[in-house]
């Protein structure tokens, strides 16, 4: 057996999975080292990939080349674009998945990627020389060396489960945590902290009562994530359900709270504050007497299902009482309590935008050991950790995305930039530039990207160009093509709109609210040999080609200051001109540039002026 690899990824869950096949497929000989070869890419919590801003992260990895989204289309049970009320900034692709398919597929798609090699065993130390790493120690008494390695460890670092007041040693129900490289990084100068997230209970649905639930269904469309062709949905498609708590339930819970580890002082961590537990609900809104519940599927042919919105620590007779009150649930059985679980990460304020830590070269952090939580945002800095493994590797510049080119950067530099003080989940609230980061175009933003660092496919690249293509060819037809008043005033009747009195370009209808190009089909049926995509894409670059240029112009603007660096020389603590805090927090985390410097907390706009004028800028 050969112990020698260009880059190692410890942890197989939903970081490790992305790093380790992009550096194997950007061409490192590569190993990815897992407790546990049966349960890669494990959903922890819940079963499905998503949501609210979490969906563009999906869409975004599928278009560097990445395989979460394929993964997801061929695990799927519903799939729904949530936000279609809204402007297309904010449309998200979400999808619930057979949790055991999800985990198969993944592993193979890691025994089909070429370069890429698996070994079952616990990492407890990392072999550093001289300030690099170059090499991982495991509980077999193995050593593998390698140029380069990511740390994808999830909550498994001296993770601490809770369930009322017993406590059990592990990184996720019925594993065992992992002991030994917090305590070798700490002794190398690493700061590191505890952070503590939870999860529901499992029910059998075959103890529910859905006749008293309401009915959810996904999507009738063939929406999907991956923009490659064949990817497609495969499962049989099911619905969720939705039920709510009750004043009788809440009783119940608050009778527990003595013994809850988040009130008795059990539990020290860092929490969720945006997706609290059921406990933490009745007593942060106690005004309220019910809370949305929402029973959601884990397997095409399981009879297991989340409780999603009943994520709790509280004892197991608790749990079993307080879901007794609500009618569906009268007679619920219960697979697996709700837990808490607590574990170590580093705060990333320690990395370079690139994920590589600043004290030891060569090493990469990527997932909740950053302070971040949710398999896609998980997913997305593994990604970028693999491709800057390999880099690091062969001796290339890294791949660092700006916040104006995918929300993958955003989430990067808020890490690197700001730091974490509760686990990190992605919103569209966060990306300043949400017009310029949809989920629709990110083939068009990131492919070509993918495609340089030897990830996305040449056939890949020819998609999303035969694609643009005929973005192009549709444009230009609109922008061609004439309408007579007595052709088009009808559609503009259904719609509300004033009549038009002269033939006008189609592209000036479709910007009449209301209109859209499956309407204007009826009289230039030619729109409809344009695939879906095709249309989607034309129809939103024409409604809001105003707002895109405007918020394009600002990104490019921002950008500027991006550009100018500052240099690993200024010494901070003797420029009398910024404020204390500033002086503080740039000699802390010393920012590569002055736009990175002008995004820190505590850093403000006359700070940055007084850089600026002493960078002669």
């Amino acid at each position: 057996m050969i112990f020698d690899f260009d880059v190692i990824v410890v942890g197989a869950g939903h970081a490790g999975c992305e790093a380790a096949r992009s550096a194997a497929l950007c061409g490192c000989r590569t190993l990815l080292i897992t407790m546990d070869l049966n349960k890669i890419a494990q959903m922890s919590c819940n079963p499905a990939v998503g949501g609210i801003a979490k969906g563009q992260i999906v869409r975004e990895i599928d278009a560097l080349g990445g395989a979460m989204g394929l993964v997801t289309d061929a695990s799927s049970l519903q799939f729904r674009m949530l936000n279609r009320s809204k402007g297309p900034a904010m449309w998200s692709p979400r999808a619930q998945a057979d949790r055991m398919a999800f985990s198969a597929a993944w592993r193979r798609e890691l025994e089909m990627t070429p370069n890429l090699f698996m070994w079952q065993d616990s990492a407890t130390g990392l072999i550093v020389e001289k300030g690099a790493v170059c090499g991982v120690r495991t509980a077999w008494g193995v050593n593998f060396t390698a140029k380069a390695v990511v740390l994808t460890n999830g909550t498994f670092l001296n993770g601490l489960m809770h369930v009322g007041r017993t406590q059990i040693r592990g990184g996720r129900v019925s594993e065992p945590h992992s002991t030994g490289l917090t305590e070798q990084l700490v002794s190398l100068g690493f700061e590191a902290d505890r952070m503590k997230t939870g999860t529901p209970v499992r029910l059998d649905s075959r103890t529910i009562d859905f006749t008293l639930c309401e009915r959810q269904d996904g999507d009738e469309t063939d929406d999907k994530f991956s923009f490659l062709p064949e990817s497609r949905r495969i499962l049989r498609q099911l619905p969720c359900w939705a039920t709510k708590t009750n004043a009788e339930t809440h009783e119940v819970l608050r009778r527990g709270l003595p013994d809850s580890p988040l009130y008795n002082g059990q539990i020290q961590s860092i929490g969720p504050r945006y997706c609290p537990s059921i406990e933490t609900k009745i007593v942060t809104f106690a005004d309220k007497d019910e809370h949305h519940l929402f029973l959601e599927p884990e397997g095409e042919n399981s009879t297991e299902y989340y409780l999603n919105g009943f994520s709790s620590s509280l004892p197991f007779d608790i749990q079993m009482r307080a879901l007794q009150t609500i009618p569906a649930l009268r007679n619920v059985q219960i697979l697996r309590p709700g837990y808490a679980i607590e574990y170590d990460f580093f705060p990333p304020t320690q990395l370079f935008h690139s994920l590589e830590t600043r004290l030891i070269r060569n090493l990469f952090f990527a997932g909740q050991i950053n302070g971040t939580t949710g398999y896609e945002e998980a997913a997305g800095q593994g990604l970028i950790a693999g491709i800057n493994a390999a880099a690091a590797v062969k001796g290339t510049e890294p791949l660092i995305l700006g916040r104006d080119r995918a929300y993958i950067g955003v989430l990067i530099d808020d890490l690197v930039t700001k730091g974490v003080d509760e686990p990190y989940r992605m919103f569209t609230s966060r990306a300043e530039y949400r017009i310029l980061l949809r989920q629709d175009d990110a083939d068009s933003r990131l492919t070509p990207l993918g495609h340089s660092v030897g990830l996305a496919s040449d056939r890949r690249l020819d998609i999303l160009r035969n694609k643009e293509r005929l973005i192009d060819d549709l444009t230009g037809e609109l922008r061609s093509t004439s309408l007579r008043p007595e052709a088009v005033n009808p559609l503009l009747g259904e719609i509300g709109s004033a009549p038009a009195r002269q033939s006008t370009k189609a592209a000036d209808i479709l910007l009449r609210p209301g209109m859209t190009l499956e309407l204007m089909s009826r009289i230039l049926p030619g729109i409809l040999n344009f695939p879906d995509d095709v249309r989607q894409a034309v129809e939103i670059r024409l409604k809001y080609a105003g707002y895109i240029d405007r918020e394009r112009q600002l990104a490019e603007r921002m950008t500027r200051i991006d550009h100018i660096t500052l240099g690993d020389k200024l010494d901070y603590s003797k420029i009398a001109a910024l404020s204390t805090e500033a002086r503080q927090k740039l000699a802390s985390i010393r920012p590569a540039t002055v736009g990175h410097a002008s995004r820190i907390p505590g850093v403000s706009p006359a700070d940055i002026n007084v850089l600026l004028l002493m960078l002669g800028k």
